[in-house]
């Protein structure tokens, strides 16, 4: 249960072996079913998931009720509201599974304590931090600068298995893009392979 967890951890930093054990006493598993929410709207985000199994999607609603997503974590990605989880304050992000999911979670007291029982989890998470922000820079590029065409192509080139996992409609709504939009691009890309 914890392989694809220590794995990910491994091709950051090298952990000694001692704290293996110690660090799987941090986290608790959790199943969900498809549509089954994580964290709603409202809650505090008590916990950061790791997917080990299946697929998330965090979003914020519209004022018509509309899904926008801002992110899908699927096995080795992290997941949370991280300013509900790191502040305990309200969530403004919804999270629930796009499929059958099972996740390993941390509350903020474990979180806090391993990292400093555990100081090459403090590096691991810096790494991982950097990391996001470069890829959320990126992805306001993207979004600012790209045509739709090149917004799709470029979401299929990064992530080749979630185009064949995730429902064209919820791409739609990550890249920011009309449902409509998305299968027009996906029936001309696969016109010209």
């Amino acid at each position: 249960m914890f392989d694809i967890l220590l794995s990910h951890i491994q091709n950051k930093v090298d952990v000694p072996q001692e704290q293996i054990s110690q660090i799987r006493s941090f986290f608790i598993s959790k199943k969900l079913r498809k549509k089954q929410y994580l964290l709603q709207e409202g809650d505090i985000c008590k916990c950061l998931s790791f997917v080990n199994s299946g697929l998330l999607k965090s979003y914020l609603l519209d004022e018509k009720g509309n899904e926008r997503i801002n992110m899908f974590a699927f096995e080795g990605w992290w997941i949370s509201d991280f300013n509900s989880f790191i502040n305990q304050e309200k969530a403004v992000l919804n999270i629930d599974a796009v499929e059958e999911t099972e996740v390993l979670m941390i509350t903020l007291e474990d979180y806090e304590r391993m990292m400093l029982e555990i100081p090459v989890m403090d590096r691991y998470f810096r790494i991982l931090y950097q990391n996001s922000l470069v890829t959320k820079d990126y992805r306001l590029m993207v979004s600012n600068s790209f045509t739709a065409e090149e917004k799709y192509m470029e979401f299929a080139r990064k992530n080749p298995e979630m185009i064949k996992r995730i429902p064209h409609h919820l791409i739609a709504s990550y890249l920011g893009l009309a449902p409509e939009t998305v299968s027009r691009i996906r029936k001309k890309w696969s016109l010209n392979t």
